[in-house]
């Protein structure tokens, strides 16, 4: 876990080949290449390992810009001459390789470069890291789609998604420059052996002789995640250094589909390369849940049903699917964002103290929170759709106005469930989840509502509102990242009169450092080798175990799911299926930091 603890700040330090090679030994070449098309885990021995390092210095005082957070770099889109020109030839003479450097090569390849999350996301998250120095000093970067593309209209498409950092001492349109000499593209088909051989021989040129280390992203629909598997691992793999794949959710639409997937994956990978992400694991305030909680001494001795009343997970986005309709209907927001997004918050927040910071330690114990669940009835289930509504003078469409949905459609955007661990720890403890779209407000967060005072001495002072009397600790994931603790206090004065207050940790007050994009964080996470944020299969079983029976008789029974206006704070079904615990949505209570 030292290589975590040291991921950016001051030096990355001098990270192995494959960290993780100790626990997870990658087979060796000559081993896999007895296993028909198992050649993707490119093998290395523990004593290469040892030798060949991967050096990666994060400057301290560099922090990350998102790109909605930073101004547009000027950039100077030509196609036919300066670095959008650069041809293959042309980078090895300016990067001079040098074997004898000792110096490994780190190529990333982003599958489905044309996409809009490569464009918006992946590439943006890299050259970030770049400006901060925390890739390697030998990195390339291959873009790989059907789409026919030179490596001049890729650098000019990524260009225009590239942002200048905030501390204005920085030459952002050279770093600009030096970040595109490094991209480069290659126009394929998913499927194709062929293809993907072209590619290796493209990598090679670049890597130089050098160890090669090999990061694929597969930034393409699930369906075809087998395809370029295949083809990568019989054609493109590394055949001295490590080669790891990253796939990007759904992992599958419920547990049979989810378990065929990690199925074909694993006909060519080894599990400890692939990296399944989900990009709010790699979030601020997702990550500072477990730092927040084991290194504060106030926090771990109130963790559990004897203080907890309840906690809720709340998701919600201020907009619907405005022409995405097609894609969201075959998922839904079950399957979108509680069954991944939320529920891995909900293992990190209520597992045990893991033995370190290793991450299977960690991973471990996620897993016996999720085994420990009860699987969804539907009876603790409230499921919604958003219809059109007029608000400020502008009419918004309903879910199945989108000429993308199907007519008919029974998708849910909105749902909330009541979930229960039976452990010794939370047995009781409603964790109450909620998410939708085209709510009244965007935000992510959790609410950990406390138990009340036993023969509380002001409760006359509560009046009849005793939720007022009610301690919660607020984390908000996003926006304007936060965490908070509501206290009871009184007043100034001569009176006896109580106020809930909040004592607050807002990060943009308290730190003038931009916050990481998630993307950045699990990119450098997955080129060090560090798993800690990345789901594992068996995990993955768990979670589906849980909501596939629930899903199942929302479409066989065709639950029609409560109708909501467009911008509202979703269907009445949720604040009932709240009362029910004797409850009320922390979201709805009104406070400085809530509005």
């Amino acid at each position: 876990m030292a290589l975590y603890a040291a991921r950016c700040p001051s030096s990355f330090g001098t990270a192995a080949v494959d960290p993780s090679s100790a626990r997870h030994p990658i087979r060796s070449s000559a081993l896999l290449a007895s296993v028909p098309g198992r050649v993707l885990a490119g093998g290395v021995s523990n004593s290469s390992a040892n030798h060949w390092k991967l050096r990666v210095a994060c400057k301290q005082e560099a922090i990350s810009v998102p790109v909605s957070a930073a101004r547009e770099a000027p950039f100077k889109n030509v196609e036919n001459s300066g670095v959008f020109a650069l041809s293959s030839q042309e980078y090895r003479h300016v990067t001079s390789p040098n074997p004898s450097d000792g110096e490994p090569t780190v190529s990333i390849t982003v599958v489905g470069a044309s996409g809009d999350l490569a464009k918006k996301k992946i590439f943006p998250a890299l050259f970030a890291l770049y400006c901060e120095d925390c890739l390697p000093k030998n990195f390339t970067i291959f873009g790989y789609a059907r789409s026919k593309m030179t490596d001049a209209e890729l650098r000019t498409l990524v260009s225009r998604t590239l942002t200048c950092r905030i501390d204005k001492r920085e030459n952002c349109n050279e770093k600009i420059e030096k970040f595109l000499k490094r991209c480069f593209y290659h126009s394929g088909r998913y499927d194709s052996e062929e293809n993907f051989a072209e590619l290796d021989k493209m990598l090679k040129e670049h890597e130089g002789g050098r160890v090669s280390n090999r990061l694929f992203y597969l930034s393409i629909p699930p369906n075809i995640f087998i395809d370029v598997v295949r083809s990568a691992s019989r054609s493109a793999s590394s055949k001295n250094g490590w080669t790891r794949v990253i796939v990007e959710k759904p992992f599958g639409r419920d547990s049979e589909s989810s378990a065929a997937l990690t199925s074909g994956l694993k006909q060519y990978l080894d599990e400890d390369q692939i990296f399944r992400i989900d990009h709010y694991l790699g979030k601020e305030l997702v990550e500072n849940l477990s730092v927040l909680r084991f290194s504060n001494l106030i926090f771990e001795p109130l963790w559990s049903r004897k203080y907890i009343r309840n906690v809720q997970l709340i998701f919600s986005e201020d907009f619907g699917t405005e022409g995405r309709g097609g894609y969201f209907d075959h998922y839904g927001i079950i399957r979108d964002i509680m069954q991944n997004h939320l529920l891995q918050i909900l293992a990190l927040f209520a597992m045990e103290t893991p033995a370190s910071l290793d991450a299977e330690d960690i991973r471990n114990e996620k897993v016996k929170v999720l085994r420990s669940m009860r699987p969804l009835q539907l009876e603790n289930v409230v499921i919604g759709q958003y219809k059109s509504h007029a608000k400020g003078g502008v009419r918004h469409p309903g879910y199945t106005d989108d000429k993308t949905v199907p007519e008919g459609s029974l998708t849910p955007t909105f749902a909330a469930a009541a979930l229960f661990i039976d452990n010794a720890r939370w047995d009781g403890v409603p964790f109450l989840m909620k998410a939708g779209k085209a709510l009244h407000t965007k935000r992510a967060e959790i609410r950990v509502q406390f138990r009340h005072v036993p023969g509380n001495l002001y409760k006359r002072n509560f009046g009849a509102d005793i939720e007022h009397a009610t301690n919660e600790l607020v984390i908000r994931v996003q926006p304007d990242e936060a965490i908070y603790l509501k206290i009871n206090n009184k007043v100034p004065g001569l009176g006896m009169r109580l106020d809930r207050s909040n004592l607050n940790l807002l990060y943009s007050s308290r730190y003038s450092k931009e916050i990481p994009d998630a993307y950045e964080r699990l990119l450098l996470d997955a080129i060090g080798g560090e798993r800690r944020l990345f789901i594992r299969s068996d995990e993955l079983d768990a979670a589906w175990n849980l909501f596939t029976p629930l899903l199942k008789e929302l479409e066989e029974k065709k639950i029609v799911p409560e109708l909501y206006p467009y911008g509202s704070r979703g269907p009445v079904g949720a604040h009932y299926l709240a009362a029910k615990y004797n409850v009320r949505w922390g979201d709805l209570v009104a406070s400085e930091l809530d509005d």
